[in-house]
This record gives structure tokens, sequence and C-alpha cells, in this order.
């Protein structure tokens, strides 16, 4: 007994040696080793970067670095070269973010002798969904760090804290711009009083190389400025964009530009004026030109009238490439539908070739678990980037076509709805911290391999000094960081498996978009709200028919990929369901039918968090008690959560089917019929 108990009191020693809130995120500062700095010049970015490598490095001590502007053809835009004694670059930004990335390596022991890295993307942007009271929609870690419903003009200490600590964070993974309010945006946004508190926000933010951006209300020439329209083409409407724009860029003279959701839930735009999007972005494109802001059109749209919602966005904004300036750029959901667990890639990206369009990603978990479930998103992103649209042929991925690779635009952007709120660990989950530092990273080099992403934040997030001097790196190697990996890695797919396999998608109970509900279908809610209108089941079969025989939304996507995933025999099976109504007997390529493929996919989705729980139990020692109970908890929810899924889609489907749950699958442990009446409660 008392060897157990100084074993158990040397582990919690240990544990508290690096107990943490989260808080530092992947930046967290081991010991200061000194090390001098060769640098000719000054500048507030500058001097963040010297800062920086002073608080932060931790290899040959007295080492001398040399930061050096100088123009290099091989480096583009904000890149730099790393060699062995320092960072060199074209502007001072590029210096910035060549330190961090020196400081990375570091950090995970990546050796390099001579090397370039240049940005995918020239637009790195977060886009926060936060409105002006302080919640955030669709926010899963508290309140907005930028607004607030109290006092919301005062700016406190603690705020600009709180902005620097953002700043930092996302300068380290080379994202240099941010939304700052919900693309549901209120006309006050423009008005002088939050504009006033945008200053106060980019002041603290532009010596780190971001941008502050705004979404604007379509109609605010009316609900703001008073006028009795906001026609696209009215004289005095184009006069108000003018001159607010002007009024934006007195105070903020490095202005990023505008998102805008027009004609799209409830949100007014152009067509309300028999106008077109380009009639709309063109408007504020305008405004914006002489400051050189741009125009973040967003190509999410879709009504009742539509037969097949996944069509929409291609049918309005394909017929209007090349009439939108040059200065917008078409934000397009990495799917069809609404950032589902798996989508095929949005045909638009294929179709468009004279106007710029970038990919919009969700970093918050709105449909995958929220701050609740462990699901590492890169891998999803990673597909999609990847996957091939042969807009000019094979090899025209969605990576290539968005970022100037197959066509020649004047902006290249990408954005990423964030997951930031005001918890203190910043996204509520210990491991969503993966999925902003992800986007940051793929968002900088969109060649990336999740496996390199996950590495890296693992490294950075758990392997600290404190760990290095207790635990060989061997042994936390092979016991910490390859089963964590690992866990991460697979846990996108697990979600995949136990929610909507094999290409189901929206099978969401009603507004929280957290549980399962494919019953959910009220009469007085528009169908292509309702889970049925996706799943289309029925005794028959079960899945959406896209091909030449349904809504012909195949037809959007370049050949090859328009017969392949028409013809049912060649379709993937990950997208099966998507494009086809599937008879329940119909063999898949395990040899199971599809109600047996269905049953095992769910099933594996519950073992496989299962497994996660146990994983997580067995690297205990490596984790502060805090950190690890907190994942422990939310493991224990998330499986669940999980069987929960698997109980309430498979006996709902089995309704239709009328088959037998397969003998070597764990059966469901809750009744269909009390699973609907705890759902029909908790929405009184």
């Amino acid at each position: 007994m008392k060897k157990i108990s100084c074993l158990l009191g040397f582990l919690f020693c240990v544990q508290g040696l690096f107990a943490t809130d989260g808080h530092q995120l992947w930046l967290r500062t081991g010991k200061t080793i000194p090390v001098k700095i060769s640098c000719d010049r000054h500048s507030p970015v500058l001097d963040i970067a010297q800062a920086e490598l002073l608080q932060r490095w931790s290899g040959k001590e007295n080492a001398t670095i040399t930061l050096a502007i100088k123009k290099d053809k091989w480096i583009q835009g904000d890149g730099f070269r790393l060699h062995p004694n320092g960072v060199e670059a074209n502007t001072e930004l590029g210096i910035l973010y060549g330190v961090f990335e020196l400081l990375r390596r570091q950090q995970t022991g990546r050796l390099f002798d001579d090397e370039v890295s240049n940005p995918s993307y020239q637009l790195r942007i977060l886009n926060h969904w936060d409105n002006l009271d302080g919640t955030i929609e669709r926010g899963y870690a508290g309140l907005s760090i930028f607004w607030r419903k109290e006092d919301p003009f005062t700016v406190t200490s603690e705020d600009m804290k709180r902005w620097k600590e953002y700043a930092v964070a996302n300068a380290s993974i080379g994202i240099n711009g941010a939304v700052l309010n919900n693309v549901n945006a209120s006309p006050l946004m423009l008005s002088a009083d939050y504009l006033t508190r945008v200053k106060a926000i980019a002041d603290v933010l532009r010596p780190y190389g971001i941008k502050t951006y705004l979404s604007v209300k379509f109609s605010s020439p009316a609900l703001l400025g008073g006028l009795p329209t906001s026609d696209p083409l009215d004289p005095a409407v184009r006069a108000w964009w003018k001159k607010k724009a002007e009024e934006i860029y007195q105070l903020i003279p490095d202005f990023g530009g505008f998102v805008v959701k027009a004609n799209s839930e409830g949100q007014p735009g152009p067509q309300d004026y028999g106008r077109s999007h380009a009639d709309g972005a063109n408007l504020l494109a305008d405004a914006l030109q002489p400051h050189r802001g741009i125009v973040m059109w967003r190509a999410f749209v879709y009504n009742p009238s539509e037969k097949d919602r996944a069509r929409q966005a291609y049918s309005e904004f394909v017929p209007l490439d090349g009439k939108f300036r040059n200065n917008v750029i078409i934000q397009v959901k990495n799917g069809p539908i609404d950032f589902q667990p798996r989508e095929p890639f949005n045909p638009v990206f294929g179709a468009m070739k004279k106007t710029a369009v970038m990919p919009e990603f969700q970093i918050t978990q709105e449909y995958l678990g929220q701050s609740v479930h462990l699901v590492f998103l890169s891998p999803m992103w990673e597909e999609i980037l990847k996957s091939d649209t042969y807009q000019g042929g094979k090899g025209s991925t969605v990576a290539r076509v968005t970022d100037g690779s197959i066509n020649q635009q004047k902006n290249t952007a990408i954005a990423g709805v964030s997951n930031i709120g005001l918890d203190t660990n910043w996204c509520g989950h210990p491991f969503a911290q993966a999925n902003w530092y992800a986007f940051g990273r793929l968002a900088w080099n969109n060649s990336l391999t999740s496996e390199q992403i996950v590495h890296e934040w693992i490294t950075l997030t758990f392997y600290q000094d404190t760990i290095r001097e207790t635990i060989a790196s061997t042994e936390w190697n092979l016991n910490f960081l390859a089963p964590v990996k690992a866990m991460m890695l697979e846990s996108n797919e697990a979600a995949v498996n136990y929610m909507m396999p094999v290409g189901l998608h929206h099978l969401f109970a009603a507004d929280e978009h957290y549980g399962p509900g494919p019953w959910w279908a009220p009469k007085n809610v528009r169908s292509d709200w309702t889970p049925p209108y996706y799943h289309q089941a029925d005794t028959a079969g079960l899945g959406f028919d896209r091909t030449t025989n349904g809504t012909n939304a195949v037809s959007q996507y370049h050949a090859p990929l328009a017969s392949q995933w028409s013809n049912l025999s060649t379709c993937p099976e990950m997208y099966l369901l998507w494009f086809h109504h599937v008879p329940w007997t119909y063999s898949m390529r395990s040899g199971r039918t599809l109600w047996g493929e269905l049953c095992y996919r769910y099933d594996h989705g519950v073992q496989q968090v299962k497994d996660f729980q146990k994983t997580w139990n067995q690297v205990q020692r490596y984790v502060d008690t805090a950190t690890f109970m907190a994942v422990q908890n939310k493991l224990q929810l998330q499986t669940r959560n999980a069987q929960l899924w698997r109980d309430a889609c498979l006996q709902y489907f089995q309704g239709y089917s009328r088959m037998p749950f397969p003998s070597d699958i764990e059966q469901p442990m809750e009744n269909l019929q009390d699973i609907i009446r705890n759902d029909m409660k908790k929405r009184r």
C-alpha cells in the first residue's frame, strides 16, 4: 500500500507540474533560453517578432538569429525563407510568420536546412458569427470576445488583453483576417458607435497582420440610412454605400471589406428588387474599390421553390460567372447543402472560371457534436481540398481551383467559421482547439496532411517542458502521441458512422442541430428544413435521387464525375445515398445488404467512440488532472450520444426496411418511441 501511495503521489505531483486551463492554446511557454537577435530595423510587427523569439526560444543558448527583409524572387507575398541562422522575407509580416514557424519546428523537432514557405491563399480569414449583444450563433464556447450587451461601447483593459492573445494565436498559424460579426448581420453594425469599437479592435489586431472585416446587411441604406429603398441600381443607394465606406476607412485605413449573406434564409438582397447577385456585389465592390477593399459574397442560397436545395447555388451563380468586379470573391461552403458531416464538394468550385471563389469551412461543430464531441475536422477539409473538380482536366482539385493555380485570380482567399468564445480555453472542448489550429495551417499550406497537422498540434499542446523533464520522449511518443494521434485522425469518420453513414445527410433534430431526428417533419415548417426531405425513406429504399432520373444535380459536376456518381455501381459508397435512392436489399461492396451495411456502420461508430474512451483512460498519466477529467467526461457523453444516434436512426429506418437487426451488432438500447417522446419534451 505504501508503494502504491507513493506512486500515486508521484503521478499527481507530475500532473500538478504541468497543470493548465487551456488558455495558452498551442503556445504554451516553457523555459526561456537566452537568444541573440540581429535585426537592422524596428516596427511594431518586427518588435513583436523579436519579442516572440525572446519569450519562446528553446534552441541553442545564446545562438544568434538574423531577421532580414530582402527581395527574394522565390518568396511570394508574406511568405518567408527559413535557414539555420534565421528568417528572411520580403515583408515584415513574412518575418513574423517565419519566426512562428521557426519556433514551431523547435517544439516539434522538425528539422530544416534552407526552405521557402509561401501561403496558399492571400487572405486567410476567420468568420465570427458573433452578435452585437454578445451571443454567438452556433457558438459553443461562451459569449463573444468582441461584443457585449452591457456597456457595449466601453473598451476595457480585459478586452484589450483578450484581443491581443487572440491576435498572437492567429498570427502563429498565419491567419490574417477576422470578420467580427454574424453573417446574419444587424444594420447597427455600421452605426458610428459600433464602428468606433471596430476601430479599437482593429488597432490591437493590426500589428499582428490581421485585418478586420464586417458582415453587412444588404438593406442597411433603408434600415440605417433612412432611404426609401436599398435597390443596388438606385443612385442614392450607391452614394450611401460610397459615403459609408469613406467613413469606415477614415477610422480604419486598412479595413479589409465586407461579407454579405443575401437572399438566403430570409436575409434581404438584390433579388428583392429584381436585381442579380452580381448587381448587389458590384454595388459594394465599387464603394470599396478606391480603398482596396474586397467583397466576399456568400453563395449559400436556397428557397422552398427549388426541388433540390443542393442545386441552387450553382443555378444562381454560375450563369453570372465573369459579371462580378475583380474585388468580389464568391464565398462557397465546402458542400452543396450546409456543413454536413460528409458532403461531396460544392459544384460551384468546378464551374466558375472568370470569378474568384473561396472555400468556407465550419470550424465550430454545428453539425458535429458542437463542444461535446471530439471530432478533428482536418480530414474532412483535406478530403474536400484534394477532391478533383476536373474543371481544367485531371488534377484540378478544389485547392488548386481556389488558390489561383488553375485560374488567374486577383484575390485568393479561404474562410473558416470560428469556434472561439470567452470560455477560458477559448473553444469549449480542449480538443476543439485543434480545429482552429488546423484551419490556420491548411489556409497557409493547403497541401499539408491531417497527419502532419495533428502531430504538430498534439506536440505543441501537450509536450511541455515539465513533461520533457520527467518522461522520456520515446515513451511519450509511443504511449501518448501515437494513440492520441490515431484517435483524432479516426474521429471524423467515427462521427460520420454514428450520425449519417453511406451518404445520408441532414437527419438532425430541429433547431439545435445536435441530436438525431430523422422523423421530424412538422406541417408548418418548409420541407427543405426537415430530415425526410433528404433521406426519402420508403419501403422500397433510402436516399435522395440526384441522378438524371431524379433532380439531376449530378449534372452540375464535370466528367467523369457526373457519369461515375450517377451510376449506382460506380458511385463511391460514401456518397451513395447522397446521389441515389437505393433498395434496402442492394448488395454493397462488403457483401452486406444496404440495410446490413447501415446497421454495421452505425454500430461501428459507437464502438469507435468507446475505443476513444479507452485510449484516453490509458494516457491519464501524461495529462494534467483538469484536462483529463474534462475530456473524459465529454467522451462519456459522446458515447451516450452516439448510442442514441444509432438507436434512433436504425429503429426509425427499420420501420421502412422491415428487416431484422444483424445478430453480430449491439442491439438498440433505447426504444424509439421513448426517444421521440423525450425529444418532444425538450421542445415544449
